[in-house]
């Protein structure tokens, strides 16, 4: 199946899903699923590619985002999950691409802003089902733009420095800087 149709059948999907709750309860904007034995993450009502890093991307500049996955349990906070992507705007074609930096390397591209912001959700790196299955477990998903004066120390020769993407999320963000914060749960594995 075409990269193009699986994103859009998710976010159908997704919002079909969501939508109705809406209606009557305030619909949880961090979904969590299973996958083997990993969760992946999905977020089809947060619009990150807009304000500013919209308005960078169509004048021509990449826009680099950072994302952080922590899960907890009421005793237990797990080693955290993370990520980073750079997004680019064709201006002629008027399409997305993007790319997800960590290992494995990739990316895609002419893709429109919702299937954008699906694909990088859907390829952070899966997250180890390392739970009881009757364990309660929380998460929290955060996303930041990225401060171009911190992208020389997060990106080196070797590849991405984890100590300062980690030491990136250990404060608050700049009053500049546009983020976003999820939490959900409690989920239990067997519920999954």
């Amino acid at each position: 199946m075409a990269l193009g149709a699986r994103l859009t059948r998710r976010l159908w999907l997704a919002a079909g899903v969501s939508a109705p709750l809406g209606w009557s309860l305030a619909a949880a904007r961090l979904l969590l699923r299973k996958e083997d034995d990993h969760f992946r993450i999905s977020a089809p009502q947060i619009r990150f590619l807009n304000g500013k890093p919209l308005e960078q991307l169509k004048n021509g500049a990449n826009v680099a985002f950072v994302t952080q996955i922590t899960i907890s349990t009421d005793t237990t906070v797990f080693p955290r999950r993370l990520d980073r992507f750079v997004v680019s705007y064709d201006l002629w074609e008027e399409k997305f691409s993007a790319t997800r930096l960590g290992p494995p390397r990739q990316s895609v591209s002419r893709l429109n802003v919702p299937m954008t912001e699906a694909w990088c959700l859907d390829e952070i790196a899966p997250i180890p089902a390392a739970l009881a299955p009757s364990t309660p477990f929380s998460i929290r998903w955060e996303l930041r733009v990225e401060d171009p004066r911190e992208s020389a120390a997060i990106v080196g020769e070797p590849g991405i420095n984890l100590t300062r993407l980690v030491e990136i999320f250990s404060r608050p963000p700049k009053n500049s800087q546009q983020h976003w914060v999820e939490t959900s749960g409690p989920y239990r594995l067997q519920d999954l």
